[in-house]
């Protein structure tokens, strides 16, 4: 069952109504919006940008984020007190956010304000016409032919009431007409303010309020080439800032900023909310050539954009954040971890073995410098990396791994997991294990194995987790270790090609 094409003109004709009542003069309107993420660092799932199957879209409160609008315009005021209504703002709006301010005349106030959100839909223009008379098209055949009578009742079905006085039950209908949009139905969502004004003639007005349903996150894309040896390379990186908008309307022309860091707000309850919009991906192709500004704000970041864009609703946009950085220094770090997750206890663990089974894979990462020795030196919002590398046999580049990061300072390190290595493997085994529970303490010797299949030499960390105790001490090792916390060792080891190096260590724990 389908609307008539009428129902839409009538939607349209209401919202011009809308329009006009709050006097705005398009042409002047200034609009300026602050974006805060809470999004995990990688960004939505995609299942955001999809319908649902069999039917429906996507929720539009799941986007984790939200901004503050602002909206400044002139507006047409009666002397004492007059309505005015705004019809574009966002459908997902805080009410209790919103504030009204006369830049014009500091004497206007605002005595009452509400947020008109019943929208108008086929099912409430029903039950709004319930004993009122509207018209229903039905095929016949080739044919349209038209019914108008007294709606009696729109539950399975509608039963309608000819001006005959016969009754129609009516379950298949190509369209509906209805003479006039009803009172308390609107198209957009409206804020309605009672205001006082002294005087009568146009003021300039601004608008701020919070809304959800729209986010950001960076996405990093790096390109890594080969270095000299196996354990290094070099990185082209460039950065870009990813925004999702479904708060339910388009921000035209807007000053655009981000805050980057953690800010803390009031929990609220978790209610059911309304279903969103699906999106499509639009990206940022502007001519204009001024990027984003960085700067320290309070305890965060503040990035502002030195030009105007249009974030379109139900939409994703990407601009830049800042130049290609290239020739950045990087490490490969290959480290084996041959526990599997990380333990601690409330008591000491006096069982030979933890009955898990021993991890044989290496983990790669990538780690690089971001300071201005590495061409670098800028803070990095929370986001998404993604490594390429160029295959020279075709010059095509090639995914290798991703990985999230969370806000970096400058001058700190990045560190990026992108796999397990191939050709390295690890196996790790408890060679020998004694306790004496009366006088609490017990040993154990570790031995590790590491195999290199490549054809060049490697470097590996092997991450060794002390968890049986609080309380322990290295009696023997094969090489030297470096303390990385209280529970953790860390062991350097190089492995040559087609090698095999063993790394083994006592420790003796006591409580």
């Amino acid at each position: 069952m389908t609307m008539l094409r009428s129902l839409g003109a009538l939607a349209a004709g209401a919202a011009l109504a809308v329009g006009a009542a709050s006097g705005l003069a398009s042409a002047a309107d200034d609009t300026a919006i602050t974006i805060y993420s809470s999004a995990r660092p990688g960004g939505i799932s995609p299942d955001l940008y999809r319908p649902i199957p069999g039917g429906g879209t996507p929720n539009a409160m799941a986007v984790p984020g939200y901004a503050m609008v602002r909206h400044e315009r002139p507006v047409q005021l009666a002397s004492g007190r007059s309505t005015l209504r705004f019809a574009d703002v966002a459908g997902l709006i805080d009410p209790t956010t919103v504030t009204f301010t006369s830049l014009t005349d500091p004497a206007t106030r605002v005595l009452e304000q509400n947020f008109q959100f019943d929208l108008v839909s086929s099912e409430k223009l029903l039950l709004k016409y319930i004993d009122r008379p509207i018209t229903v098209e039905r095929q016949q055949g080739n044919q349209s032919v038209q019914l108008t009578g007294t709606l009696l009742s729109a539950v399975d079905g509608l039963v309608l009431r000819g001006n005959d006085g016969t009754i129609h039950s009516l379950r298949d209908y190509s369209a509906l007409r209805f003479p006039e949009l009803p009172g308390g139905l609107i198209t957009r969502p409206t804020l309605e303010w009672l205001i006082t004004a002294p005087r009568a003639g146009e003021q300039r007005a601004r608008v701020t309020y919070q809304t959800g349903g729209i986010t950001w996150w960076a996405d990093y894309n790096l390109i890594f080439k080969e270095g000299r040896d196996a354990n290094s390379g070099l990185l082209d990186l460039s950065a870009w800032v990813s925004i999702i908008n479904q708060s339910g309307t388009t921000y035209p022309d807007a000053k655009l900023k981000l805050i980057a860091g953690d800010v803390h707000r009031a929990p609220t309850p978790e209610v059911a909310m309304p279903r969103g919009a699906v999106m499509m991906a639009s990206k940022a192709m502007e001519d204009d050539s001024a990027g984003f500004d960085q700067k320290a704000f309070f305890e965060f970041h503040l990035y502002t954009l030195g030009r105007r864009t249009t974030l379109p609703n139900n939409a994703t946009k990407q601009i830049e954040l800042f130049d290609q950085a290239r020739q950045i220094p990087a490490r490969k770090v290959l480290v084996y971890y041959g526990l599997v997750g990380n333990y601690g206890w409330g008591a000491p663990m006096t069982e030979r073995e933890l009955g898990l089974p021993m991890n044989t894979k290496v983990d790669v990462y990538l780690e690089f410098n971001n300071d201005k020795q590495a061409g670098l030196g800028v803070p990095f919002p929370a986001g998404r990396v993604r490594v390429s590398q160029l295959d020279v046999a075709d010059g095509s580049l090639e995914f290798i791994g991703e990985d999230a990061i969370d806000h970096t300072p400058k001058d700190e390190k990045v560190r990026v997991k992108l796999g397990s290595a191939f050709d390295v493997v690890g196996e790790r085994r408890a060679v020998d294990f004694s306790v004496d529970s009366k006088a609490r303490w017990m040993e154990e010797e570790i031995e590790v194995k590491l195999r290199n299949r490549k054809d060049e030499a490697v470097e590996v960390i092997v991450r060794e987790n002390l968890y049986r105790w609080s309380n322990w001490k290295v009696t023997s090792r094969s090489q030297e270790f470096e303390k990385l916390d209280a529970r953790t060792i860390h062991f350097p080891v190089r492995i040559a090609k087609g090698g095999e190096a063993v790394v083994r260590y006592r420790v003796r724990y006591s409580w």
